[in-house]
């Protein structure tokens, strides 16, 4: 069982963490909290928002799910936790930006081109829910083609990114916050295997390293 394990990760916790933060926590919950960030991110174990993006508890609102999805709004459907995230998040928190991070080595991606039996009813859900990432797919066999397979995995990845944008834009919440200029909307995607990071510039429609980013210092 791993109940020991992370037992005594969280007693190392507040040994080696809780008195840095102390402060900040005690803010947070008396203050609520304000985050400027939605970061809709993947489930994947190894992407971890506030590791990767240097943030404090409270910066982030953070939404991770398989393959990093965002439903299309549809008004009357079946209810999502990502669509209410999305909701809460612009209408409540009144975040000023959103970024939907996919990132390489993606096993949600990976899954699109693996058979699965329709039938099988123990995992419907997931087969449900990975057919929003079924457009990057189409996407990414246009451009590359079977016979990379890695170079089809990760433009399947990339891909994934814009098309979740796309889905995202359909969102009456997110609508208005752009067209009031309250929101900025973000494509990111993170390489597990060197933690760099890259931006989807909409303009020249590619993928650029962030490091490419002026940083204006005080």
């Amino acid at each position: 069982m791993q109940l020991e394990k992370l037992a005594k990760s969280h007693k190392e916790f507040k040994e080696k963490y809780l008195s840095e933060y102390a402060t900040r926590f005690q803010e947070l919950a008396v203050k609520g909290q304000s985050p400027k960030v939605l970061f809709i991110s993947c489930s994947d174990s190894r992407v971890i928002p506030n590791l990767i993006t240097h943030t404090n508890p409270g910066d982030l609102f953070i939404d991770r799910n398989v393959g990093n999805l965002v439903p299309p709004f549809q008004p009357g459907s079946e209810c999502t936790a990502v669509s209410a995230s999305i909701e809460y998040a612009v209408a409540h928190l009144h975040v000023e930006d959103i970024i939907v991070c996919g990132h390489s080595f993606c096993g949600a991606c990976k899954a699109l081109y693996e058979e699965s039996d329709p039938n099988d009813t123990k995992t419907e859900h997931l087969t449900r829910w990975l057919e929003y990432a079924k457009e990057s797919k189409l996407s990414a066999l246009a451009m590359v083609g079977r016979e990379d397979k890695d170079a089809l995995l990760r433009a399947t990845e990339r891909f994934n990114v814009i098309a979740q944008l796309k889905n995202l834009l359909s969102y009456p919440v997110v609508q208005d916050a752009l067209e009031e200029g309250k929101l900025f909307i973000q494509g990111w995607y993170y390489h597990i295997e060197s933690g760099d990071l890259e931006y989807f510039d909409p303009i020249e429609h590619r993928f650029k390293a962030l490091d490419e980013i002026d940083i204006k210092t005080d």
